[in-house]
C-alpha cells in the first residue's frame, strides 16, 4: 500500500507545482487572487483552508492551491487553456485523467488496500497523465 501512496503523493505534488508554476509565470506570485481561478473553485478551496485554520490544528499549507481537489485542479487547467494548451493534448483528456485520479485518491489517501484492478488503473492513470504532455 505504501508504494501506491508514494506514487500518488509524488504525482499530486507534481501536478500542483505544474499548475502553480505555469500560472505564476504568466501572472506573478499573486495569481490566485486574480481571474485565473474559477470563483467556485476559489471559494471552496479558501473555505477548506479556513476550516483547517478554525480547527486549531497546524495548517498543512498556506497556499489555497493545496486545498483544491483533483477535479478543481482540472477546472483550473481547463479554464486557463491559453496557458496549458501548449502543455497538454486535450482539455477533455485532462478532465478524464483527473477524474480517474480523483476516484483512486480516496482509497489511497485513507489507507485502504487497492484491489489488483485498481493498482493497474493507478499505473495506467499515471501513464495517461504523462502521455497528455507528449
Amino acid at each position: 500500500m505504501s508504494q501506491h501512496y508514494e506514487v500518488f503523493y509524488s504525482l499530486e505534488k507534481t501536478i500542483r507545482s505544474l499548475v502553480n508554476d505555469t500560472i505564476q509565470a504568466a501572472d506573478g506570485d499573486d495569481w490566485w487572487n486574480g481571474t485565473r481561478v474559477p470563483s467556485r473553485v476559489k471559494q471552496d478551496a479558501d473555505g477548506r483552508l479556513q476550516k483547517e485554520i478554525d480547527s486549531a490544528v497546524t495548517v498543512r499549507s498556506t497556499s489555497p492551491l493545496d486545498f483544491t481537489t483533483f477535479g478543481e485542479l482540472g477546472e483550473i487547467i481547463k479554464s486557463n487553456w491559453d496557458l496549458f494548451g501548449s502543455i497538454f493534448s486535450s482539455p477533455k483528456a485532462v478532465e478524464r485523467v483527473m477524474a480517474n485520479l480523483n476516484t483512486l485518491r480516496g482509497p489511497i489517501a485513507h489507507c485502504s488496500p487497492l484491489a489488483e484492478d485498481e493498482v493497474v488503473r493507478l499505473r495506467l492513470s499515471v501513464r495517461d497523465w504523462f502521455r497528455l504532455m507528449e
